[in-house]
Protein backbone atom coordinates (compact mmCIF):
# COMPACT_ATOMS: atom_id res chain seq x y z
CA UNK A 1 0.00 0.00 0.00
CA UNK A 2 1.35 3.61 -0.53
CA UNK A 3 1.65 5.69 2.27
CA UNK A 4 2.14 9.14 2.30
CA UNK A 5 2.65 10.78 5.32
CA UNK A 6 2.63 14.27 4.03
CA UNK A 7 -0.98 13.45 2.73
CA UNK A 8 -1.93 11.66 5.95
CA UNK A 9 -0.85 14.91 7.93
CA UNK A 10 -2.65 17.20 5.47
CA UNK A 11 -5.73 15.13 5.62
CA UNK A 12 -5.85 15.11 9.15
CA UNK A 13 -5.57 18.80 9.47
CA UNK A 14 -8.53 19.27 7.13
CA UNK A 15 -9.94 17.21 9.54
CA UNK A 16 -9.22 18.63 13.13
CA UNK A 17 -10.03 22.04 11.27
CA UNK A 18 -13.08 20.98 10.16
CA UNK A 19 -14.18 19.57 13.65
CA UNK A 20 -12.74 23.39 15.51
CA UNK A 21 -14.77 24.88 13.04
CA UNK A 22 -17.93 22.54 14.23
CA UNK A 23 -17.74 23.06 17.70
CA UNK A 24 -17.48 26.44 17.56
CA UNK A 25 -20.84 26.87 15.42
CA UNK A 26 -22.86 24.99 17.81
CA UNK A 27 -24.82 27.65 18.94
CA UNK A 28 -25.58 29.00 15.56
CA UNK A 29 -28.18 26.56 14.86
CA UNK A 30 -27.13 25.46 11.08
CA UNK A 31 -30.74 24.24 9.62
CA UNK A 32 -29.04 21.35 7.90
CA UNK A 33 -27.62 18.55 10.04
CA UNK A 34 -25.89 15.20 9.82
CA UNK A 35 -27.12 13.66 13.09
CA UNK A 36 -28.98 14.11 16.30
CA UNK A 37 -29.82 12.27 19.31
CA UNK A 38 -32.89 13.14 20.20
CA UNK A 39 -35.85 14.72 17.94
CA UNK A 40 -35.36 17.70 20.28
CA UNK A 41 -31.94 18.50 20.73
CA UNK A 42 -29.77 21.16 18.95
CA UNK A 43 -28.98 20.36 15.30
CA UNK A 44 -25.07 19.86 14.75
CA UNK A 45 -22.85 21.77 12.60
CA UNK A 46 -22.55 20.98 8.64
CA UNK A 47 -18.36 21.02 9.35
CA UNK A 48 -19.00 18.82 11.57
CA UNK A 49 -20.75 16.55 9.68
CA UNK A 50 -18.60 16.50 6.62
CA UNK A 51 -15.63 16.04 9.15
CA UNK A 52 -17.40 12.78 9.93
CA UNK A 53 -17.80 11.70 6.45
CA UNK A 54 -14.41 13.16 5.59
CA UNK A 55 -13.02 10.26 8.27
CA UNK A 56 -15.28 7.68 7.42
CA UNK A 57 -14.36 7.68 3.84
CA UNK A 58 -10.25 7.54 4.71
CA UNK A 59 -10.89 4.63 7.19
CA UNK A 60 -12.90 2.75 4.04
CA UNK A 61 -15.95 2.87 6.10
CA UNK A 62 -18.12 4.97 3.72
CA UNK A 63 -18.77 5.79 -0.03
CA UNK A 64 -16.65 8.48 -1.29
CA UNK A 65 -18.08 10.47 -4.95
CA UNK A 66 -14.77 9.93 -7.38
CA UNK A 67 -14.38 12.29 -10.12
CA UNK A 68 -14.12 11.34 -13.84
CA UNK A 69 -10.74 10.55 -14.91
CA UNK A 70 -10.50 13.90 -16.94
CA UNK A 71 -11.16 15.42 -14.59
CA UNK A 72 -8.57 14.05 -12.06
CA UNK A 73 -5.83 14.56 -15.01
CA UNK A 74 -7.13 18.49 -15.00
CA UNK A 75 -6.32 18.54 -11.20
CA UNK A 76 -3.05 17.03 -11.66
CA UNK A 77 -1.99 19.00 -14.79
CA UNK A 78 -2.99 21.97 -13.12
CA UNK A 79 -1.26 20.94 -9.63
CA UNK A 80 1.93 20.11 -12.04
CA UNK A 81 2.01 23.41 -13.63
CA UNK A 82 1.86 25.66 -10.19
CA UNK A 83 4.34 23.24 -8.48
CA UNK A 84 7.15 23.74 -11.52
CA UNK A 85 6.13 27.35 -12.03
CA UNK A 86 7.12 27.90 -8.04
CA UNK A 87 10.23 26.33 -8.94
CA UNK A 88 11.01 27.76 -11.74
CA UNK A 89 10.44 31.56 -10.65
CA UNK A 90 12.09 30.52 -7.23
CA UNK A 91 15.60 29.66 -9.29
CA UNK A 92 15.09 32.80 -11.54
CA UNK A 93 15.08 34.99 -8.91
CA UNK A 94 18.30 33.18 -7.58
CA UNK A 95 20.08 33.49 -11.11
CA UNK A 96 19.14 37.38 -11.20
CA UNK A 97 19.89 38.21 -7.80
CA UNK A 98 22.32 35.60 -6.50
CA UNK A 99 22.32 37.40 -2.99
CA UNK A 100 19.79 35.93 -0.39
CA UNK A 101 19.50 38.69 1.51
CA UNK A 102 19.01 40.88 -1.10
CA UNK A 103 16.19 38.85 -2.19
CA UNK A 104 14.81 39.02 1.05
CA UNK A 105 15.03 42.70 1.10
CA UNK A 106 13.01 43.14 -2.28
CA UNK A 107 10.39 40.48 -1.04
CA UNK A 108 9.49 42.82 1.89
CA UNK A 109 9.29 45.55 -0.01
CA UNK A 110 7.14 43.96 -2.14
CA UNK A 111 4.77 42.69 0.41
CA UNK A 112 4.98 46.19 1.75
CA UNK A 113 3.82 47.52 -0.93
CA UNK A 114 6.82 50.16 -1.32
CA UNK A 115 9.48 50.87 -4.57
CA UNK A 116 12.36 48.83 -4.26
CA UNK A 117 15.75 51.16 -3.87
CA UNK A 118 17.96 51.26 -6.67
CA UNK A 119 21.01 48.72 -5.75
CA UNK A 120 24.38 48.59 -7.55
CA UNK A 121 25.17 46.13 -9.57
CA UNK A 122 28.64 44.15 -8.82
CA UNK A 123 30.48 45.02 -12.39
CA UNK A 124 29.83 48.80 -11.66
CA UNK A 125 30.71 48.59 -7.98
CA UNK A 126 34.10 47.04 -9.70
CA UNK A 127 34.09 49.85 -12.30
CA UNK A 128 33.73 52.40 -9.56
CA UNK A 129 36.75 50.81 -7.54
CA UNK A 130 39.14 50.22 -10.43
CA UNK A 131 38.52 54.14 -11.44
CA UNK A 132 39.30 55.34 -7.77
CA UNK A 133 42.57 53.32 -7.66
CA UNK A 134 43.52 54.92 -11.40
CA UNK A 135 42.98 58.41 -9.53
CA UNK A 136 45.32 57.35 -6.76
CA UNK A 137 47.68 54.97 -8.27
CA UNK A 138 48.37 57.21 -11.48
CA UNK A 139 45.86 57.48 -14.45
CA UNK A 140 49.23 58.57 -16.45
CA UNK A 141 50.80 55.25 -15.64
CA UNK A 142 50.29 52.23 -17.42
CA UNK A 143 49.09 50.04 -15.26
CA UNK A 144 46.36 53.32 -14.36
CA UNK A 145 45.24 54.22 -17.73
CA UNK A 146 44.71 50.14 -18.17
CA UNK A 147 42.72 50.43 -14.86
CA UNK A 148 40.65 53.39 -16.34
CA UNK A 149 39.92 51.18 -19.55
CA UNK A 150 38.95 48.26 -17.72
CA UNK A 151 36.54 50.33 -15.19
CA UNK A 152 34.56 51.85 -18.29
CA UNK A 153 33.88 48.29 -19.74
CA UNK A 154 32.61 46.96 -16.30
CA UNK A 155 30.54 50.30 -16.39
CA UNK A 156 29.00 49.03 -19.71
CA UNK A 157 28.93 45.86 -18.55
CA UNK A 158 27.04 46.68 -15.08
CA UNK A 159 24.24 48.84 -16.90
CA UNK A 160 23.95 46.02 -19.71
CA UNK A 161 23.00 43.66 -16.20
CA UNK A 162 20.92 46.09 -14.88
CA UNK A 163 18.73 46.27 -18.14
CA UNK A 164 18.21 42.57 -18.31
CA UNK A 165 17.63 42.01 -14.61
CA UNK A 166 14.67 44.86 -15.39
CA UNK A 167 13.71 43.45 -18.40
CA UNK A 168 13.74 39.61 -17.17
CA UNK A 169 11.50 41.40 -14.25
CA UNK A 170 8.71 42.55 -16.19
CA UNK A 171 8.10 40.23 -19.34
CA UNK A 172 9.31 36.76 -17.21
CA UNK A 173 8.76 37.05 -13.08
CA UNK A 174 5.49 38.82 -13.04
CA UNK A 175 3.37 37.47 -15.17
CA UNK A 176 4.52 33.62 -13.31
CA UNK A 177 3.72 35.93 -10.01
CA UNK A 178 0.39 36.87 -11.13
CA UNK A 179 -0.55 33.39 -11.74
CA UNK A 180 0.82 31.86 -8.87
CA UNK A 181 -1.10 34.86 -6.25
CA UNK A 182 -3.99 35.74 -9.17
CA UNK A 183 -5.26 32.75 -11.21
CA UNK A 184 -4.03 29.95 -8.56
CA UNK A 185 -5.74 30.88 -5.65
CA UNK A 186 -8.98 31.49 -7.05
CA UNK A 187 -8.47 27.84 -8.53
CA UNK A 188 -7.55 26.50 -5.16
CA UNK A 189 -10.50 28.40 -3.40
CA UNK A 190 -12.76 27.15 -5.94
CA UNK A 191 -11.41 23.49 -5.40
CA UNK A 192 -12.24 23.37 -1.57
CA UNK A 193 -15.36 24.64 -2.21
CA UNK A 194 -16.32 21.69 -4.49
CA UNK A 195 -14.52 19.49 -2.16
CA UNK A 196 -16.72 20.96 0.65
CA UNK A 197 -19.76 20.30 -2.15
CA UNK A 198 -18.63 16.47 -2.32
CA UNK A 199 -18.94 15.64 1.44
CA UNK A 200 -21.96 17.07 1.58
CA UNK A 201 -23.06 15.11 -1.51
CA UNK A 202 -21.63 11.88 0.52
CA UNK A 203 -23.12 12.91 3.69
CA UNK A 204 -26.93 13.13 1.88
CA UNK A 205 -25.82 9.47 0.50
CA UNK A 206 -25.55 8.12 3.63
CA UNK A 207 -28.68 9.76 5.32
CA UNK A 208 -30.70 8.16 2.54
CA UNK A 209 -29.25 4.50 2.72
CA UNK A 210 -29.47 4.72 6.55
CA UNK A 211 -33.32 5.54 6.13
CA UNK A 212 -33.87 3.05 3.25
CA UNK A 213 -32.23 0.75 5.60
CA UNK A 214 -34.40 1.59 8.64
CA UNK A 215 -37.78 2.04 6.81
CA UNK A 216 -37.08 -1.35 5.64
CA UNK A 217 -36.33 -2.54 9.13
CA UNK A 218 -39.65 -1.27 10.69
CA UNK A 219 -41.86 -2.23 7.36
CA UNK A 220 -40.83 -6.30 8.72
CA UNK A 221 -40.72 -5.92 12.05
CA UNK A 222 -44.11 -3.82 12.19
CA UNK A 223 -44.77 -0.42 14.50
CA UNK A 224 -41.69 0.31 16.05
CA UNK A 225 -40.19 3.10 17.70
CA UNK A 226 -37.54 5.37 15.07
CA UNK A 227 -34.12 5.14 15.86
CA UNK A 228 -33.10 8.83 15.96
CA UNK A 229 -29.41 7.87 16.37
CA UNK A 230 -29.58 6.72 12.73
CA UNK A 231 -31.25 10.05 11.23
CA UNK A 232 -33.16 12.97 11.98
CA UNK A 233 -36.87 13.16 12.15
CA UNK A 234 -39.26 15.30 9.95
CA UNK A 235 -42.73 16.57 11.31
CA UNK A 236 -42.37 13.76 14.43
CA UNK A 237 -45.91 13.17 15.15
CA UNK A 238 -45.89 10.83 17.94
CA UNK A 239 -49.44 9.08 16.73
CA UNK A 240 -48.12 7.88 13.35
CA UNK A 241 -46.16 4.59 12.28
CA UNK A 242 -42.65 4.24 12.57
CA UNK A 243 -42.76 3.17 9.22
CA UNK A 244 -45.12 6.55 8.22
CA UNK A 245 -42.59 8.14 9.96
CA UNK A 246 -39.44 6.50 8.19
CA UNK A 247 -41.04 6.91 4.62
CA UNK A 248 -41.28 10.42 5.31
CA UNK A 249 -37.68 10.50 6.43
CA UNK A 250 -36.60 8.97 3.03
CA UNK A 251 -38.77 11.35 1.33
CA UNK A 252 -36.74 14.28 2.49
CA UNK A 253 -33.11 12.57 2.07
CA UNK A 254 -34.03 12.45 -1.68
CA UNK A 255 -34.65 15.58 -1.78
CA UNK A 256 -31.80 16.46 -0.17
CA UNK A 257 -29.90 14.58 -1.61
CA UNK A 258 -31.11 16.00 -5.35
CA UNK A 259 -30.15 19.48 -4.34
CA UNK A 260 -26.83 18.75 -3.22
CA UNK A 261 -25.88 16.73 -6.11
CA UNK A 262 -27.01 20.21 -8.41
CA UNK A 263 -24.90 22.30 -6.26
CA UNK A 264 -22.17 19.55 -6.91
CA UNK A 265 -22.39 19.74 -10.13
CA UNK A 266 -22.85 22.86 -10.81
CA UNK A 267 -19.24 23.57 -9.07
CA UNK A 268 -17.58 20.94 -10.23
CA UNK A 269 -18.60 22.42 -14.27
CA UNK A 270 -17.19 25.82 -12.72
CA UNK A 271 -13.74 24.23 -11.22
CA UNK A 272 -13.31 22.66 -15.16
CA UNK A 273 -13.32 25.75 -16.44
CA UNK A 274 -11.17 27.27 -14.07
CA UNK A 275 -8.96 23.70 -14.49
CA UNK A 276 -8.87 23.78 -18.19
CA UNK A 277 -7.86 27.96 -18.27
CA UNK A 278 -4.09 26.19 -17.98
CA UNK A 279 -4.09 25.63 -21.43
CA UNK A 280 -4.27 29.87 -21.40
CA UNK A 281 -2.08 29.86 -18.75
CA UNK A 282 0.58 27.61 -20.77
CA UNK A 283 0.32 29.52 -23.66
CA UNK A 284 1.03 32.65 -21.55
CA UNK A 285 4.46 31.38 -20.10
CA UNK A 286 5.27 30.47 -23.37
CA UNK A 287 5.47 34.11 -24.79
CA UNK A 288 6.68 35.10 -21.46
CA UNK A 289 9.72 32.20 -22.05
CA UNK A 290 11.03 34.00 -25.54
CA UNK A 291 10.94 37.35 -24.25
CA UNK A 292 12.99 36.00 -21.49
CA UNK A 293 15.24 34.19 -23.59
CA UNK A 294 15.10 37.05 -26.20
CA UNK A 295 16.94 39.38 -23.43
CA UNK A 296 19.46 36.86 -22.58
CA UNK A 297 20.58 36.50 -25.85
CA UNK A 298 20.71 40.51 -26.44
CA UNK A 299 22.38 40.72 -22.68
CA UNK A 300 25.16 38.36 -23.65
CA UNK A 301 25.59 40.00 -26.83
CA UNK A 302 26.20 42.84 -25.54
CA UNK A 303 28.36 41.93 -22.59
CA UNK A 304 30.69 39.81 -26.14
CA UNK A 305 30.55 42.68 -27.45
CA UNK A 306 32.06 45.46 -24.71
CA UNK A 307 34.47 42.71 -23.92
CA UNK A 308 36.06 42.15 -27.84
CA UNK A 309 36.29 46.39 -27.90
CA UNK A 310 38.06 46.13 -24.52
CA UNK A 311 41.05 43.02 -25.49
CA UNK A 312 41.24 45.29 -28.62
CA UNK A 313 41.90 48.42 -26.77
CA UNK A 314 44.15 46.49 -24.07
CA UNK A 315 45.99 44.45 -27.49
CA UNK A 316 46.46 48.06 -29.26
CA UNK A 317 47.62 50.28 -26.17
CA UNK A 318 49.72 47.29 -24.17
CA UNK A 319 51.25 44.89 -26.82
CA UNK A 320 53.90 46.67 -27.51
CA UNK A 321 54.95 46.60 -23.93
CA UNK A 322 54.02 43.66 -22.71
CA UNK A 323 53.49 41.35 -25.64
CA UNK A 324 51.75 38.21 -25.40
CA UNK A 325 49.18 39.58 -22.81
CA UNK A 326 46.52 37.81 -23.81
CA UNK A 327 47.59 34.12 -23.96
CA UNK A 328 44.54 31.97 -25.15
CA UNK A 329 44.42 28.24 -25.88
CA UNK A 330 44.46 26.71 -29.02
CA UNK A 331 41.65 23.86 -28.11
CA UNK A 332 38.05 25.80 -30.09
CA UNK A 333 36.37 27.21 -26.83
CA UNK A 334 32.92 27.74 -28.49
CA UNK A 335 31.44 26.89 -31.67
CA UNK A 336 31.43 29.56 -34.74
CA UNK A 337 30.29 33.02 -34.32
CA UNK A 338 28.92 35.40 -36.56
CA UNK A 339 29.40 39.27 -36.11
CA UNK A 340 27.05 39.77 -37.82
CA UNK A 341 24.30 38.74 -35.53
CA UNK A 342 25.38 39.90 -31.77
CA UNK A 343 22.00 38.58 -30.66
CA UNK A 344 23.22 35.56 -31.59
CA UNK A 345 26.88 35.16 -30.33
CA UNK A 346 27.81 33.36 -27.70
CA UNK A 347 28.92 34.89 -24.42
CA UNK A 348 32.16 32.72 -23.95
CA UNK A 349 35.06 33.63 -26.53
CA UNK A 350 38.77 32.76 -26.09
CA UNK A 351 41.19 35.11 -24.95
CA UNK A 352 43.22 36.71 -28.22
CA UNK A 353 47.00 37.34 -27.72
CA UNK A 354 48.04 40.50 -28.37
CA UNK A 355 47.08 42.74 -31.29
CA UNK A 356 50.38 43.71 -32.05
CA UNK A 357 54.23 42.08 -33.14
CA UNK A 358 57.43 42.91 -31.95
CA UNK A 359 57.36 46.04 -34.38
CA UNK A 360 54.90 49.06 -34.44
CA UNK A 361 52.16 48.30 -37.01
CA UNK A 362 53.67 50.76 -39.90
CA UNK A 363 56.94 49.07 -39.76
CA UNK A 364 55.27 45.28 -39.43
CA UNK A 365 53.13 45.93 -42.76
CA UNK A 366 56.17 47.26 -44.66
CA UNK A 367 57.97 44.19 -43.40
CA UNK A 368 55.32 41.73 -44.50
CA UNK A 369 54.93 43.03 -47.94
CA UNK A 370 58.30 42.20 -48.45
CA UNK A 371 58.68 38.72 -46.76
CA UNK A 372 57.67 35.50 -48.87
CA UNK A 373 56.65 32.97 -47.68
CA UNK A 374 59.14 29.71 -46.37
CA UNK A 375 59.80 27.05 -48.81
CA UNK A 376 58.77 24.79 -45.88
CA UNK A 377 56.86 24.99 -43.01
CA UNK A 378 53.05 26.74 -44.54
CA UNK A 379 50.20 24.94 -43.13
CA UNK A 380 46.48 25.38 -43.58
CA UNK A 381 44.17 26.54 -41.02
CA UNK A 382 40.79 26.33 -40.96
CA UNK A 383 39.09 30.03 -39.10
CA UNK A 384 37.18 28.96 -35.91
CA UNK A 385 35.52 32.95 -35.40
CA UNK A 386 35.26 36.32 -37.14
CA UNK A 387 37.93 38.33 -36.28
CA UNK A 388 38.25 42.14 -37.27
CA UNK A 389 41.54 43.72 -38.21
CA UNK A 390 42.76 45.93 -35.37
CA UNK A 391 44.95 47.73 -38.11
CA UNK A 392 47.30 47.32 -41.27
CA UNK A 393 49.21 44.46 -40.29
CA UNK A 394 46.36 42.51 -39.64
CA UNK A 395 43.88 40.09 -41.38
CA UNK A 396 40.28 40.06 -41.24
CA UNK A 397 39.36 36.40 -40.56
CA UNK A 398 35.93 34.72 -41.09
CA UNK A 399 34.41 31.83 -39.41
CA UNK A 400 35.11 28.24 -41.46
CA UNK A 401 37.38 29.89 -44.34
CA UNK A 402 40.75 27.89 -45.22
CA UNK A 403 43.31 30.10 -45.33
CA UNK A 404 47.80 29.81 -45.46
CA UNK A 405 49.93 30.01 -41.99
CA UNK A 406 53.33 29.97 -41.44
CA UNK A 407 55.77 31.84 -38.80
CA UNK A 408 58.60 34.28 -39.40
CA UNK A 409 61.78 33.95 -37.43
CA UNK A 410 61.57 36.48 -33.93
CA UNK A 411 57.41 36.49 -34.15
CA UNK A 412 55.49 36.29 -31.05
CA UNK A 413 54.39 32.88 -30.47
CA UNK A 414 50.78 33.72 -30.56
CA UNK A 415 50.42 35.30 -33.57
CA UNK A 416 51.44 33.56 -36.96
CA UNK A 417 51.57 35.08 -40.82
CA UNK A 418 48.09 34.15 -43.12
CA UNK A 419 47.62 34.19 -46.38
CA UNK A 420 44.26 34.67 -48.39
CA UNK A 421 44.78 35.32 -51.84
CA UNK A 422 46.88 38.30 -52.54
CA UNK A 423 45.80 39.11 -48.97
CA UNK A 424 48.38 38.98 -46.30
CA UNK A 425 48.68 39.54 -42.35
CA UNK A 426 48.97 38.93 -38.63
CA UNK A 427 46.22 36.42 -37.27
CA UNK A 428 45.48 35.18 -33.56
CA UNK A 429 46.77 31.48 -33.27
CA UNK A 430 43.62 31.37 -30.73
CA UNK A 431 40.94 31.80 -33.73
CA UNK A 432 42.81 29.11 -35.75
CA UNK A 433 42.21 25.28 -36.03
CA UNK A 434 45.46 23.92 -37.45
CA UNK A 435 45.28 21.01 -40.49
CA UNK A 436 47.90 18.24 -40.65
Amino acid sequence: MDFNMKKLASDAGIFFTRAVQAFGGLSSRPKDSCTRPDPFSEPQSPHLCNGLVFTEEKFGQAEKTELDAQFENLLARADSTKNWTEKILRQTEVLLQPNPSARVEEFLYEKLDRKVPSRVTNGELLAQYMAEAASELGPTTPYGKTLIKVAEAEKRLGAAERDFIHTASINFLTPLRTFLEGDWKTISKERRLLHNRRLDLDACKARLKKAKAAEAKATCEGDAVPDFQQTRPRNYILSASASALWNDEVDKAEQELRVAQTEFDRQAEVTRLLLEGISSTHVNHLRCLHEFVESQTTYYAQCYRHMLDLQKQLGSSQGAIFPGTFVGTTEPASPPLSSTSPTTAAATMPGGPSVAGLAPPGEAALRLEEVAPPASGTRKARVLYDYEAADSSELALLADELITVYSLPGMDPDWLIGERGNKKGKVPVTYLELLS
